[in-house]
């Protein structure tokens, strides 16, 4: 028996808090090519979760991250932001200083969420052709909240995308990713934590007639669908619309002309 009245699911995007890659290495490690946040970012990217935590009027149920340590890192404040268990006071500035509920939410490394594979994003001069990014997916989700992590979950992209991807190659597989994860879990609100180009991808795959020139600092892009459920798991779903308006969330974009 299909619903009567179509349920509306969302799906959310948050940008890690840097614009590119630099060669840099901080205290909490990470590779040339892959800094961990300063201590403003982190400040900063907790922020965005209180602002989210306020500005939703529903519940996140699922995080999907990029395996880059930044965008973990972003996600671990966010996470502890939307899971604190009581009113946060203004003085609270890291999410290791709340207490959390951990059953709230669910947090997942997804591959394909990554940065773009390219100089145009990593602009290091180094090689990586041979698939060997060094990512420890158990030490990444240790830097989770605790009790938050779901090890059951199949990632989209088992290994990296291939080096060296076009723009549109990457912008390409951003738009299959959000479009795969929201159609795989159809019935529960979604976070996806990943880069700058993805969240544009997040408004121009999904808006007509736009061109994205910017995402500021942990911008971040609110789209919702309704979907009608049917028999055996099976639904209806109509196309995502993008609610923010233009430079409310971050996000600064073009009408184009014809």
């Amino acid at each position: 028996r299909r619903s009567p009245v179509p349920p509306t699911r969302r799906r959310n995007e948050t940008r890690r808090s840097d614009r590119q890659l630099r060669a840099t290495v901080g205290e909490d490690g990470g590779e040339r090519w892959d800094p961990p946040l300063v201590d403003e970012g982190k400040l900063r990217t907790f922020r965005t979760g209180l602002k989210l935590r306020t500005n939703f009027d529903f519940p996140i149920h699922r995080v999907f991250v990029s395996p880059f340590l930044r965008c973990v890192q972003t996600a671990s404040e966010v996470i502890s932001a939307l899971c604190a268990v009581d009113d946060i006071p203004a003085t609270t500035n890291r999410g290791d200083q709340v207490q959390i509920d951990p059953s709230k939410i669910k947090v997942s490394i997804e591959y394909g969420l990554c940065e773009m594979l390219n100089m145009q994003a990593i602009r290091l001069g180094m090689d990586f052709s041979n698939g060997n990014w060094g990512f420890d997916k158990s030490h990444l989700e240790s830097t989770f909240p605790v009790g938050t992590v779901d090890h059951s979950v199949e990632p989209l992209y088992k290994e990296m995308p291939k080096w060296e991807e076009t723009v549109n190659g990457a912008r390409a597989r951003y738009e299959e990713v959000i479009q795969a994860l929201a159609d795989k879990y159809p019935t529960e609100n979604l976070l996806l934590v990943t880069h700058g180009e993805g969240v544009g991808v997040a408004v121009s795959a999904f808006m007509k007639d736009v061109t994205v020139y910017e995402a500021d600092y942990c911008a971040y892009t609110h789209a919702r669908r309704s979907i009608v459920l049917g028999k055996n798991q099976s639904f209806t779903a109509e196309n995502f619309e993008v609610l923010p308006k233009q430079g409310q969330t971050g996000v600064s974009y073009v009408l184009e002309q014809h």
